[in-house]
């Protein structure tokens, strides 16, 4: 097994992951070295991305990168990078081999990382789901079906259909996200239609009274002008964002779908939307 490692300027390091992830879907390990950020992907060979490609999405914030061996008990020790997160008091997402928690709150979320991207550990899918407990507590929440739109691992999905919502439908243009999110929700007891659409390829994805938009700034451009194939949303919680992007997709949401911002939350560099029709 290899560990292939990225590091980074700090400064751009927020804009660097966005660009990484899209090489791994399945997640990266973050260190913290002061002045630099590294990320670490692990794989067997022929598995990992091509170095020409890491260095083109890191770009100017590359500091290096290096290829090292892991021990054979590689497995075991991965495991460890992955740590149960508790999402408003009131939501814990964990992976299978976490034990539940005794004291923290009632709703849990069961994530097998596997293949797919989104654990809940990252900015952009901790702040979806802040807005989406947000959501469920509010009166005038639309109550009925809930597409979400990359669904990577399934934690944003699995976490509305247990919040209440029905039918829960998601996509992804990666056939492992499908098939991570349909054996997720099995193992966490709830029912999601998982398909694959690729919507730079396939043309506008299906829409539903609620969307969930974990995608980063270019496709949340092209969903707010291309809008959806079918039911049109109500509401709408756009991620995937730096800080920076959040007024642009705002913006074009506005413009082209009638979908105005009613909250925004911020994580580190990162920023969600919840964004309501007129």
């Amino acid at each position: 097994m290899l560990r292939l490692a990225v590091r980074v300027r700090r400064a751009d390091a927020e804009l660097a992951l966005a660009e990484l992830l899209a090489l791994a879907p399945s997640g990266v390990e973050e260190t913290d070295l002061g002045d630099r950020v590294e990320y670490a992907i692990y794989g067997a060979p022929g598995e990992l991305p091509l170095l020409p490609d890491l260095q083109a999405a890191a770009g100017d914030a590359l500091v290096d990168v290096s290829t090292s061996e892991v021990a054979d008990d590689w497995a075991e020790r991965w495991r460890d990078f992955h740590r149960p997160i508790e999402v408003g008091g009131r939501l814990l997402v964990r992976a299978p081999w976490h034990a539940p928690s005794a004291t923290g709150p009632g709703l849990e979320v069961v994530i097998d990382p596997g293949q797919a991207f989104g654990t809940g550990a990252h900015h952009t899918t901790r702040l979806c789901l802040e807005l989406l407990l947000a959501l469920a507590g509010a009166g005038d929440a639309p109550r009925g079906a809930v597409m979400d739109a990359g669904c990577g691992s399934g934690v944003l999905a699995i976490a509305a259909a247990k919040l209440g919502w029905d039918p829960v439908a998601g996509f992804d243009h990666e056939r492992e996200s499908v098939e991570a999110t349909e054996a997720n929700a099995r193992a966490n007891g709830v029912a999601v239609a998982a398909a694959r659409h690729d919507l730079v390829h396939d043309g506008p994805g299906p829409g539903a009274p609620l969307v969930l938009a974990n995608l980063l700034r270019p496709l949340l451009l092209r969903v707010a002008r291309d809008g959806f194939a079918g039911p049109q949303p109500e509401v709408l919680i756009a991620s995937g964002l730096l800080a920076h992007e959040a007024d642009e997709v705002a913006a074009a949401f506005a413009r082209h779908r009638g979908l105005h911002e009613a909250d925004r939350r911020h994580g580190g560099e990162w920023a969600a939307l919840l964004l309501r029709a007129a």
